[in-house]
């Protein structure tokens, strides 16, 4: 069985904070574009810190049956974007993360903020 958008999202966060991700924001765009349902945004401390969120989200939602449509922005790791399709995760740098503020640009959104536990 396919996770919903949601449950695409809520995982995706979910894994970013067991990778010790700072400040996930879960971004309901349902309402405003059809780009996606929602985006999961995050930043890490270096860029092996960023490919390390990227790669356990994957690894974490391939476990579940999800497959991803592409990871984006590899090489330099400063903002790679990793497509579910119907959610989109993007984990920066904290310096690219204040640059490009998508929480900002889609100021719109309900947005979830997550916190360890």
């Amino acid at each position: 069985m396919s996770l919903s958008s949601h449950q695409k999202a809520a995982l995706a966060a979910q894994i970013a904070l067991e990778k010790k991700a700072y400040r996930p924001v879960l971004l309901d765009l349902r309402e405003l574009t059809l780009i996606a349902d929602y985006f999961v945004v995050c930043h890490g401390n270096s860029d092996v810190h960023v490919r390390a969120i990227v790669d356990a989200i994957a690894e974490g939602l391939a476990q579940r049956g999800e497959t991803r449509l592409s990871i984006e922005g590899r090489d330099d790791a400063r903002w790679m974007l990793l497509d579910l399709g119907d959610t989109v995760v993007h984990v920066f740098s904290q310096a690219d993360r204040e640059y490009y503020d998508l929480e900002r640009l889609w100021g719109d959104a309900p947005r979830t903020e997550l916190s360890p536990s």
